[in-house]
């Protein structure tokens, strides 16, 4: 788990340099409302931003106390550095021009993608092992979904859109 957790804050600052420059602004703050992702930081331009073991342990700890699914641990527009945690399955999910890459920190179950989503589940798609420790990265225009969840599972979610200019 540990070795995990130190290669999963290593790709959260590989989705962090994804900016490429792009502004988003800087500053703490947490905005949560109906249907809002809470969003812990926004992407600066001008330094890094370490997020140790401990820190990724509390957030975990936040989320279960305020039940939140997912914490937006880094805004930057069009990339977001993210943590989700789920206790059942989910609808499924298309993002037209985001790629998602996921680190699995711990808990289990089913991985489907491809097919078509249908009434917001997967038909025709093909279904995997999820576990702590594995890496899935989903193009964009895949579906995709999870199911088959023992307890919780929870994943870092590195995002960044297909659409930047060329």
């Amino acid at each position: 788990m540990r070795t995990m957790m130190l290669a999963g804050v290593g790709l959260v600052a590989l989705g962090a340099g994804f900016a490429f420059g792009q502004a988003a602004g800087q500053g703490r703050g947490s905005a949560q409302s109906a249907g809002q992702t809470v969003i812990l930081e926004q992407a600066p331009t001008d330094h890094a931003i370490p997020i140790s073991k401990e820190r990724l342990e509390q957030y975990v700890k936040d989320m279960d106390a305020k039940k939140l699914s997912t914490l937006r641990m880094i805004e930057g527009g069009k990339f977001n550095v993210n943590i989700r945690r789920i206790t059942s399955a989910e609808t499924a999910l298309l993002h037209p021009n985001t790629i998602d890459t996921w680190v699995v920190l711990e808990g289990s179950g089913s991985m489907t993608t491809g097919g078509k989503i249908e009434n917001g589940k997967i038909v025709g798609g093909q279904s995997h092992p999820l576990k702590a420790g594995d890496v899935e990265f989903i193009p964009a225009g895949l579906a995709h979904g999870v199911s088959g969840v023992n307890g919780t599972i929870t994943w870092l979610n590195i995002r960044w859109d297909t659409d930047w200019p060329k």
